[in-house]
């Protein structure tokens, strides 16, 4: 994408972000997994992602998922298990808890705000109150989750928020 320069709001826009109906959904350390496996209760309940990227299973061991989708890790997990552990493996695995998303800047209330599936920028500022009126309401400061930088994207209606995402709206310059 080429360089936006949006005028009167003092930052040179890179890059736009996903809309919020194409980012898909990975695994990383810090999430909470459900897994309900059929007549294993022993096997069944919540897994936290450590931070090697893997839940840790009682028999299996460690089984990674960061950078899968739930989807992925299920298949996976359900071979994994039917190839000697469990008979007739049938698997469910979901989302318990994502991992926290946070903004700061110019907004009403700014803090840790629990991510929801598909959340834009908008629905984040949303929680937290609204824009503040000194809000550039053009461009929005985004540090990923592991990225040391952030980065200034142009904010649209759809832009995407991923959990463990560092939010910041900056002031507007008149």
């Amino acid at each position: 994408l080429g360089l936006l320069a949006l005028s009167g709001c003092g930052a040179q826009v890179s890059r736009e972000l996903p809309s919020v109906g194409v980012v898909e959904y990975r695994l990383s350390p810090g999430d909470q997994l459900h897994l309900e496996v059929f007549r294993e209760e022993t096997l069944s309940g919540d897994y936290m992602v450590n931070d090697a990227g893997a839940i840790t299973l009682p028999m299996a061991g460690d089984f990674p998922v960061t950078g899968k989708t739930v989807a992925q890790a299920r298949a996976e997990l359900e071979a994994l298990l039917a190839g000697g552990y469990v008979r007739d493996a049938r698997v469910n695995l979901t989302m318990a808890e994502y991992r926290p998303v946070f903004i700061l800047g110019e907004v009403t209330r700014p803090g840790e705000y629990g991510y929801a599936q598909r959340m834009s920028v908008h629905a984040l500022v949303a929680k937290a109150g609204g824009f503040t009126y000194r809000a550039n309401e053009k461009v929005v400061y985004i540090r990923h989750a592991l990225e040391g930088e952030e980065t200034a994207y142009a904010l649209t209606s759809a832009a995407a928020v991923m959990p463990g995402d560092t939010v910041r709206i900056g002031a507007r310059y008149f």
